[in-house]
């Protein structure tokens, strides 16, 4: 009935991988996405309409996004057929399309699987549209990246978005014991090794029970009926948690970073960094980051911030990992903790916007240089007041911003910090405008 362009379709069941082998065959069997496929929620009611649609499932890793594919092409009667854009190009489509057409003429509907659907471009992606409208295809895409910045805006309108999850802890649990009673019955694990065991898998199904039929064989090896805690360290190579370097995931981390310092919160600073190190971020992309965030959250409030963000990517630069990952910590705990303000950031987007829309304003006569004599003819520098010379070294009412423009205001100081001393000076310094007649 189906037909997978990447599968070996005549290896026998028994030699499959287990996690070929205790693939999911009904909803109900399903473990994780009980959001999408609990009682009344909208993959139940596709399961149940009997009707399937196209869609795109986007998720991370090891959470059945093929499985879930491959389930509706049974449950619909349709034929099957997977191909996958790191491998597929235009001659596999056209396959596809050509196997879909003769499938149709014997009166029999086809669901197309195209698995990491973002590493096809623009032109690829279109080039299912009128496949998809013609009724031909039902198109279900796969994804682990962002729909919304990957797929065409006219694939996405003719296909459902669905949001898979990663498994929790509980929901590995299942799994795990799943896997023992119907294909390791003949090994029994500690409960250390079974946590151990579902820690490293990080909520990715397909990544556990290969760590478990890697145990399998390795238990068999050593000839182990019972497996422990420490055979799983001894045995297991280290694995790092999934981490996606370019992904979503890394964004997202990213994200939560910035918001834990950004929120004054340096135990949620420190757990996203370290995370983002443990799953091989670039030490030296999360440096820039830091500094980024010192100018954008803190900026005049804490000037310190500034420097120890720089001082913390250079000493990585001169220690590298692990050493200098330690400043970098450090560096995150000073800006959590920092006095924050985003005054000067706000002010100097606010300039960009203005200017980008104003016209090009000249530079008032006074404020001009004059280094000649003809341009000091034509009155260049004329009535400039030299600010060292006046009154708190301020030349009270003058002004600074191109002839007939109002003042702006872009930056308004906080209360807090150093800003609060800066509030206070400005205010003075307006007072003494004022005085001085400045309109």
């Amino acid at each position: 009935m189906s037909e997978d362009l990447f599968s070996n379709a005549g290896a026998q069941a028994r030699h499959a991988p287990l996690a070929e082998q205790l693939r999911p065959q009904t909803p109900d069997d399903v473990i994780g996405q009980q959001h999408l496929l609990g009682p009344g929620k909208p993959l139940r009611l596709a399961f149940e309409s009997g009707q399937p649609h196209s869609m795109i499932l986007w998720g991370p890793p090891g959470v059945g996004k093929t499985t879930l594919a491959r389930m509706m092409a049974t449950q619909f009667k349709c034929e099957f057929i997977a191909l996958s854009a790191v491998f597929s190009g235009i001659k596999e489509v056209r396959e596809a399309v050509a196997q879909a057409e003769m499938w149709r003429a014997q009166g029999k509907r086809t669901i197309l699987f195209v698995d990491e659907i973002h590493r096809f471009n623009k032109a690829q992606q279109d080039g299912f549209l009128p496949f998809v409208e013609s009724g031909l295809l039902t198109f279900i895409g796969a994804t682990t990246e962002n729909p919304s910045f990957e797929l065409n805006s006219a694939l996405l309108s003719r296909a459902s978005v669905y949001v898979l999850k990663s498994l929790d802890e509980a929901e590995m649990g299942q799994l795990f014991d799943r896997a023992c009673v119907q294909a390791l019955a003949d090994l029994s694990f500690e409960p250390a090794a079974r946590e151990r065991l579902i820690g490293l898998a990080d909520g990715d199904a397909r990544r556990l029970l290969n760590l478990l039929e890697q145990v399998r064989t390795a238990a068999r090896t050593a000839g182990l009926a019972t497996v422990d805690g420490e055979f799983i360290e001894k045995t297991m190579a280290q694995s790092l948690r999934r981490f996606d370097k370019g992904g979503d995931a890394f964004y997202d981390q990213i994200s939560a970073l910035h918001k834990s310092v950004r929120g004054s919160n340096p135990d949620g600073a420190l757990y996203w960094l370290t995370r983002m190190l443990d799953g091989g971020a670039d030490a030296r992309y999360l440096a820039r980051r830091i500094v980024r965030m010192a100018w954008e959250d803190i900026g005049l409030a804490d000037p310190r911030a500034m420097q120890i963000a720089n001082d913390a990517a250079e000493t990585y630069e001169r220690l590298g990992s692990p050493e200098g990952e330690l400043a970098l910590a450090q560096a995150v705990i000073y800006l959590a903790v920092a006095a924050k303000s985003n005054a000067g950031y706000m002010a100097y987007n606010a300039a960009r916007a203005y200017v980008k829309q104003d016209g090009s304003r000249p530079v008032p006569n006074h404020l001009r240089n004059a280094p000649t004599k003809l341009m000091k003819e034509l009155g260049h520098g004329h009535a400039y007041r030299y600010a060292h010379d006046e009154p708190e070294a301020y030349a009270a009412g003058e002004t600074y911003l191109p002839d007939g423009m109002p003042e702006p205001g872009w930056y308004a100081p906080t209360p807090r910090g150093l800003e609060g001393q800066i509030g206070q000076k400005l205010a003075h310094l307006r007072e003494l405008d004022r005085k001085a007649g400045k309109k």
